[in-house]
């Protein structure tokens, strides 16, 4: 384009941050946010409200926050994007404060702004303030709640451990629930350890979609958590025979733009033997700190020290042990997830970003965590 002599304009930058949203490539998004900057479009409502989305979802949330209040104007899609990112590292409130804010400066929310102030106290436990608003959103604002809204409603009950108000959500949903809804529940299960009802939500999924690999391994694990060793077996012998394969998971890094993807045990990457070794050493480190690994997150029956050995070579691990090496101190330092990390990386990072003094930044398959001086912005609530 350039070398045509075309200038870009609105449509060119808000298609290329858009981009780099969707790759998590905060690099390049920053450069491009220069390039508006040179160009003038950075005041452009459309542009800004693409820078917003992009920051946030590239896991710098205070970048979102200074090109948001620095926009000359603002529209709707601005508003979201900045509750939507508020929501999405986990700032239940300020999230929640912003939605006011938004009403006070005359911007009518709409069914997109209410999926996100949902999912916002989702996040951080705020239940009766997501009855509040999903009450509102039909009595005050008339609109009528779509089966995304009815999923955070199933989410926010569930990750409060109220199932039996969740299972109540979904029989009084106006609509059949869908293969997302019952996930959304299934998860739930798992994590509270409810096998009875989790078993009911994979049966609801296996009729909709017969093939779903997640739902055999969400049921395994459902499983593996209670111990009933010869249940999962049954559940992986049944996905083996179905030729269905659970979804490998990938931790992934930039580096100079540069994308380093890693998983678990990984021994492909050139620089395998320094990575190792940075993580054993940051193993003995936390250690030495407290930490005391966690191996009720390996849902494999194995001896104890097998089991040790399986949780501290995890993707996110072996991510953040490059970047550490990799990356210079005081430079952002993002990994991205495929899947939910597991409990016990969630717990090591937690004491790594405090033995290394560094925010470390996880974006995995439902959130932002930002973990930082031993401790994470989910407040463990996730």
């Amino acid at each position: 384009m350039k070398v045509a002599g075309i200038k870009p304009n609105e449509v060119t930058f808000t298609s290329l941050l858009k981009a780099c949203a969707g790759f998590v490539a905060l690099e390049k998004g920053s450069e491009i946010h220069n390039h508006t900057i040179k160009t003038g479009l950075e005041l452009d409502v459309y542009v800004g409200s693409a820078l917003v989305d992009m920051y946030a979802k590239c896991g710098s949330i205070q970048k979102a926050h200074h090109v948001f209040y620095n926009m000359p104007q603002r529209n709707e899609v601005s508003w979201n994007a900045m509750i939507a990112g508020y929501a999405q590292h986990g700032s239940g409130e300020a999230a929640l404060q912003l939605f006011e804010e938004m009403q006070h400066a005359g911007i009518m929310p709409n069914s997109i702004t209410f999926i996100s102030v949902l999912s916002a106290c989702s996040h951080v436990g705020l239940v009766d303030e997501g009855h509040h608003y999903f009450n509102s959103m039909i009595k005050d604002h008339n609109i009528t709640p779509t089966i995304d809204h009815y999923a955070c409603m199933v989410d926010l009950l569930g990750r409060a451990g109220r199932l039996e108000d969740a299972m109540d959500m979904i029989n009084n949903m106006p609509f059949e629930p869908s293969t997302i809804v019952w996930q959304t529940l299934l998860g739930a299960c798992r994590n509270h350890g409810n096998m009875e009802l989790g078993q009911y939500a994979a049966k609801c999924i296996l009729e909709l979609e017969p093939k779903d690999a997640a739902t055999y391994v969400l049921l395994s694990n459902t499983y593996a958590l209670a111990r009933r060793w010869d249940n999962a077996q049954m559940v992986r012998k049944l996905m083996n025979e179905k030729g269905l394969k659970k979804e490998t998971g990938y931790s992934w890094i930039q580096v100079q733009s540069k994308v380093h993807k890693f998983m678990a045990r990984d021994t492909s990457h050139p620089q395998t033997d320094k990575i190792y070794a940075k993580l054993d050493e940051l193993t003995t480190l936390i250690k030495m700190a407290g930490y005391v690994p966690d191996t009720n997150f390996v849902l494999y029956d194995v001896e104890e020290q097998q089991k040790e050995r399986f949780v501290c070579y995890h993707s996110e691990r072996l991510a953040i042990a490059f970047g550490l090496i990799n990356i210079p101190f005081g430079m952002p330092m993002v990994i991205v997830k495929n899947l939910r990390i597991c409990g016990d990386c969630h717990i090591a990072t937690k004491f790594i970003s405090k033995i290394v003094g560094r925010e470390l930044v996880v974006r995995d398959a439902n959130r932002f965590h930002h973990f930082k001086d031993g401790m994470c912005s989910c407040g463990d609530y996730w």
